[in-house]
């Protein structure tokens, strides 16, 4: 102790001669303009998103759901209720918040002799100080615990990749993953919306943790195709991505993508991470229908709980529209080897070049099977049937990628027209377009879209690496006519599309003949959609089977069909998209052991 320890406290006394100060009416003070005090919340903003109930070190903060309110997609439905005998006033609730919706008001009088009263939903259950501008907002505008702008992936350049289909989207670093994963406030609107409803904000931790086979753990958990999903995912979950509700959006794939990136292609290096050395056979068979992304999830969780797997795959490797509809740029196929083979290490065996329906018949897997799962996918293409459209020079994209996987003869002319707006005549247009410049040293290539460019359903980054490479994209005209002369292919022609469905909602496009165009072209290409076929029911199967809208097979919510034996997924029942299959899939798989063990 020093001497001025012992004086200090003396000090006070010279207070004693100066007046008093008396607040007169202290209920009615009006706080400063930035004081903390009761909460307010607008709830149409607000998206239930959970981050300030995360972040509240007092549990003062509960999400329930509000009446009302429905969930949906970026929205749980779900809206924060305070108790203030808990709440501190740290307003670390407000400074986290996402949306910007939750502030604290400077309002601190609030009298009642309900104890009851002091817990309450802001902007639900109205208040005096709704309306109060003054109190806790974010310090200054743009001001966020996390950061704004997504960290940038590499990918090669255009005039690079437009000579070729390697990969030109290279991947996060580990300085950029582990930037990216920081940006996450772990919500788990993600997990709500994503159809396999992966544990995203615990595989985005294990980023943070540098501990990628806990990473790869909670990938399989609802997904054995990381490496596929991580590159081709059509990512719905970024759309409702909390943080992008004010600056970009998570990239959860490329971050999914990553921690798959990190682990070798080594199917025993597998099989230590994921604990499926042992798994016990159960004696019981199950056919397979295809090996696309519903076949290979069903197959893999099917394997885990000791079935007898057996895909049978009509073409000569395994992947469906996965390796043959997607090209070899986007998607590479040692990147899909690598997924599928961990899956067929489990014991599941494949039977290529056997096609269902001809080699051998559905009643046959049935007789020889407990169970068959089909996912066959949609491998036809769809003609717009305009005239002109049978020429020997109008193709269907989805033969065209088939052939340039497989290597057969592609025509490539000096000049094509592509009809469609979605990411498969995006895929078909970039493919011509490197075979093109192979060929011809040139890109001369028009695509054409009835859907005006702000409601195209290709993913924008694909309209906008298209352009780069060099291809012209032209949204908002419908096609007439395959002009042809002389039986020569020479162009389409086009007119501007004014809407392209009625007021009930039904296709009936309108177009404005008065703008017409034509595109020269020596082929035309159409892309406008896919087909499925079932060629392989029998006539018998057909009739114990349900049919619904446009001929699919109806399934209930566990995608069993009418005949208890048979059940069918992936883009022939919902989709089309990888992430739904493999959600199909693993939901079957699920149910084919229900089925198989009622009673047991």
């Amino acid at each position: 102790m020093n001497i001025k320890d012992v004086f200090t406290p003396f000090t006070v006394w010279s207070k004693v001669v100066k007046d008093p100060v008396t607040i007169k009416d202290p209920l009615s003070r009006e706080a400063a303009p930035r004081y903390r005090g009761f909460h307010k919340n607008d709830i149409d903003v607000c998206i239930g998103c959970g981050t300030c109930e995360a972040i509240c070190e007092n549990q003062a903060i509960d999400l329930v759901p509000v009446e009302g309110i429905e969930t949906k997609d970026g929205d749980s439905g779900l809206r924060p209720r305070i108790d203030y005998g808990r709440c501190c006033w740290c307003a670390l609730c407000v400074d986290i918040c996402t949306t910007n919706s939750l502030n604290l008001t400077n309002e601190y009088t609030w009298v009642d002799t309900d104890p009851d009263a002091f817990i309450f939903t802001p902007g639900v259950d109205k208040k005096s100080w709704d309306d109060k501008e003054d109190g806790w907002k974010k310090p200054v505008p743009n001001y966020h615990f996390y950061g704004q702008s997504r960290i940038p992936m590499g990918e090669l350049h255009a005039e690079e990749r437009v000579d070729s289909f390697i990969e030109f989207v290279k991947g996060f670093s580990k300085q950029q993953a582990e930037e990216e994963a920081d940006r996450c406030v772990a919500c788990g609107i993600c997990t709500a919306t994503c159809p396999a409803h992966m544990g995203i904000p615990d595989y985005i931790a294990a980023i943070r943790n540098e501990d990628m086979e806990e990473g790869m753990r909670i990938l399989y958990e609802t997904n054995p195709l990381p490496e596929i999903c991580g590159r081709i995912c059509t990512h719905k979950c970024e759309d409702v991505c909390s943080v992008g509700v004010n600056g970009d959006p998570l990239s959860i794939r490329w971050l999914k993508r990553y921690i798959a990136d990190q682990i070798p292609a080594d199917v025993d290096k597998y099989n230590d991470i994921l604990y499926t050395k042992d798994i016990k056979n159960n004696n019981r068979k199950v056919a397979i229908v295809g090996s696309g992304p519903s076949d290979l999830s069903a197959a893999y969780y099917l394997a885990l709980l000791g079935y007898k797997i057996t895909i049978y795959e009509k073409l000569p490797q395994a992947g469906g529209m996965m390796r043959y509809g997607i090209p070899e740029y986007r998607l590479p196929y040692d990147q899909i080897d690598k997924d599928i083979d961990y899956i067929l290490s489990l014991g599941v065996d494949i039977k290529y070049n056997v096609t269902v329906g001809k080699d051998i018949t559905l009643d046959q897997l049935h007789e020889e099977n407990d169970a068959v799962f089909a996912g066959t996918g949609l491998h036809l293409g769809r003609s717009t049937r305009i005239p002109g459209s049978d020429n020997e020079k109008v193709y269907q994209s989805v033969e065209l990628l088939r052939n340039i996987v497989t290597g057969a003869e592609v025509p490539v002319e000096r000049k094509i027209v592509v009809i469609g707006g979605g990411n498969v005549a995006m895929d078909i247009t970039r493919s011509m377009a490197r075979l093109q410049k192979a060929k011809y040293g040139e890109v001369n290539i028009i695509t054409t879209s009835l859907e005006s460019e702000d409601i195209m359903p290709a993913d924008r980054e694909e309209v906008v690496e298209a352009r780069e490479e060099g291809c012209t994209i032209i949204p908002g005209y419908g096609p007439q006519e395959v002009v042809i002369e002389d039986g020569v292919v020479k162009g389409l022609r086009v007119w501007k599309c004014l809407s392209i469905f009625d007021e009930n909602h039904n296709f009936s496009p309108k177009f404005d003949q008065s703008d017409e165009r034509v595109f020269e072209g020596d082929m035309v290409i159409e892309s406008i959609g896919q087909g499925m076929d079932l060629s392989y029911l029998s006539e018998d199967i057909k009739k114990g089977l349900e049919f619904g809208p446009r001929g699919r097979v109806q399934t209930n919510d566990k995608f069993q069909t009418s005949l208890p034996w048979l059940f069918m997924g992936g883009d022939i029942i919902q989709g089309p998209d990888v992430i739904h299959g493999i959600a199909n899939g693993h939901i079957a798989a699920m149910a084919i052991d229900d089925f198989l063990n009622q009673g047991r």
